[in-house]
């Protein structure tokens, strides 16, 4: 059959369904979908998984038995790249044991043209390869793979359109999250994502809202709203919505759920938005505003556009607001250029804030951003010693933290059972702290009262409150 542009992507799946039909190797065709990096990737490969859904595919998590195996890719670290084509490496075996398989890589390292280049030459094993910009492209690109068997590479972020309608089966079913926005325009100097996922474009706010109610009345108890940077929400919409608007409008959904959103940059944060979580009934209290470093000097190096004053500003008139609010942070430890002397400022900014807990890494060079060329001053050694100084000063700190919560009673949604501790289940408090306590499996997936008897560092022990 030849190729009809006119045929929708619905049907696309629909054939494909039908290809599959002949081609599977068991009772129902298979897919394995595996995803690398942050929760906007998750949120794609849920997307991915729904266009296979609709395309007749179950799920494994098995590659030996599945019929269609993809990777969503991250570009972020070094060390993620690695173990992509390490895994990808290791899928030779399973195509020559069954041809018929279809090996598909999507996500941000398929955006960068030396990565697509080293696909297409050194892994003749893959058949098709999709960036970022392309979800709305696959049940196309799917069927064409399975009635044509040539390799596909579709590439490029340029598009500037929002695709809805997409399919959705979520990996949760009571936390979800919920894109409301993709791209970045902020090209911090260390960062591929905007080279990678393109100009920010936002989803209309209508469309969002009603996403936001269906997951709610689907019983969804934890929803994040997820951006590269959710501040900036609204740019490229006429009339432009902001940010805090938007959670304003989903705050006022009925119904017994938390509101999350993530990432949020300190140079956008506004006075506003910190207002609308304090007046909000469902907004969690906790921020996530990676300050990545205490000094200003490497701040205007990496191109953060904000200084540490500016930082502490908003932290401060957010605690003021909010009493009870957990904060949590970025960090890069070893950006080029970075001296002792600076390191010393970002330690000085995690004691003075004193954040719940942070996620720190050791600079890792990206090729294709400004700071993969700048000079470096400081050893490996000398990086690593920072870190664990770092690691050292923020486990006190959260250690503090935790210990002055023992005593209080915390609404916690739980969300699983311990993996080595018979009777003992997980949750998270609304400030995002993780909670263990003993309680039966029946409670996954509720909301429930828990008094905190203990504080173990980044975690809570606690005992379930009679209702």
């Amino acid at each position: 059959m030849a190729e009809n542009k006119a045929i929708s992507q619905n049907e696309y799946l629909s054939l494909s369904s039908e290809i599959m039909s002949v081609r599977k190797r068991g009772e129902v065709p298979l897919a394995y979908v595996r995803t690398y990096g942050c929760q906007q990737n998750v949120a794609d490969s849920e997307r991915i998984k729904g266009m296979l859904d609709k395309a007749g595919f179950s799920f494994t998590e098995s590659v030996d038995d599945a019929d269609f195996i993809l990777f969503n890719t991250c570009a972020v670290r070094e060390h993620a790249e690695d173990r992509v084509f390490g895994n990808v490496g290791a899928l030779k075996n399973i195509k020559r044991k069954h041809p018929s398989v279809i090996i598909a890589l999507c996500g941000c390292m398929m955006e960068q043209e030396h990565v697509a280049k080293r696909i297409q030459d050194s892994f003749p094993f893959v058949s098709l390869v999709f960036g970022t910009n392309c979800l709305h492209e696959f049940p196309r690109l799917l069927y064409n793979t399975l009635l044509y068997g040539k390799r596909t590479f579709l590439r490029g972020n340029t598009d500037e359109n929002v695709y809805e309608g997409i399919p959705i089966k979520r990996d949760g079913l009571f936390k979800g999250f919920l894109p409301i926005m993709y791209g970045c325009d902020n090209f911090c100097s260390y960062c591929i994502v905007p080279y990678v996922r393109g100009r920010e474009k936002s989803r209309r706010p209508e469309v969002v809202i009603k996403e936001a109610r269906e997951m709610i009345e689907a019983g969804y108890k934890d929803i994040c709203l997820l951006g590269q940077n959710v501040n900036s929400y609204g740019k490229g919409l006429d009339p432009r919505p902001n940010f805090s608007t938007l959670l304003k409008e989903i705050d006022k959904i009925e119904g017994d759920y938390i509101l999350r959103f993530m990432t949020s940059h300190p140079k956008d944060c506004t006075k506003e938005l910190i207002d609308t979580i304090a007046q909000s009934k469902h907004i969690s209290h906790h921020l996530h505003l990676p300050f990545q470093s205490g000094s200003n000097r490497i701040l205007e190096l990496m191109n953060r556009r904000y200084t540490r004053e500016k930082y502490l500003d908003i932290i401060n008139y957010a605690k003021e607001r909010i009493p009870d609010l957990s904060l949590t942070s970025d960090i890069i430890v070893g950006f080029p250029g970075e001296t002792y002397d600076d390191f010393k400022e970002t330690l000085s900014l995690i004691k003075e804030v004193e954040f719940t807990s942070l996620f720190t890494f050791i600079y890792s060079r990206r090729k294709g951003t400004p700071a993969a060329t700048m000079p470096d001053v400081a050893t490996d050694d000398e990086k690593s010693a920072w870190f664990k100084e770092l690691l050292k000063t923020q486990e006190e700190i959260a250690a503090k933290r935790c210990e002055n919560m023992v005593g209080s009673t915390q609404k916690v949604l739980v969300e699983e059972k311990s993996s080595n501790k018979e009777g003992i289940l997980s949750g998270r408090t609304n400030g995002n702290i993780i909670v263990e306590f003993a309680g039966d499996e029946s409670l996954i997936g509720s909301f429930k009262n828990i008094k905190i008897t203990k504080a173990r560092n980044w975690i809570l022990n606690g005992e379930l409150v009679k209702e």
